[in-house]
């Protein structure tokens, strides 16, 4: 290793530091959460999530409002369901998606409101 990447000292002492790494999630959490940041990504899902946040919708009428095939948006909606982003559930023959929760809904909000924050 080159000397000047060796550190010099810490700027925290080593108790606080220890308590630190004694905190750090294991490895599938944050793979779980990299998945979750990963779909965040995507601008074909958080415009699917912008529209489930306004009301519960099947896949047709997703497609309609994104301007996109059903295939392409049932696609996606099984990359969120399977992150627990949505969720569906059945009526009839139909399947109606909405978010997961009320946490996807803040996921959203506060990356909007950082966004224009600007």
């Amino acid at each position: 290793m080159d000397k000047k990447e060796i550190c010099s000292g810490y700027a925290t002492d080593e108790n606080t530091l220890n308590a630190i790494k004694n905190s750090l999630y294991g490895e599938d959490v944050i793979y779980d959460l990299s998945q979750i940041f990963k779909a965040l990504g995507d601008p074909t899902r958080l415009r699917i999530l912008y529209v489930l946040s306004k009301r519960p919708l099947c896949v047709c009428d997703i497609a309609y409002l994104l301007d996109m095939t059903q295939s392409a948006i049932s696609h996606q909606l099984r990359f969120l369901r399977n992150l627990r982003l949505v969720k569906f559930k059945r009526e009839g023959r139909m399947l109606i998606y909405s978010l997961d929760d009320e946490h996807v809904l803040e996921l959203f909000n506060q990356g909007l409101e950082h966004v224009q924050h600007r």
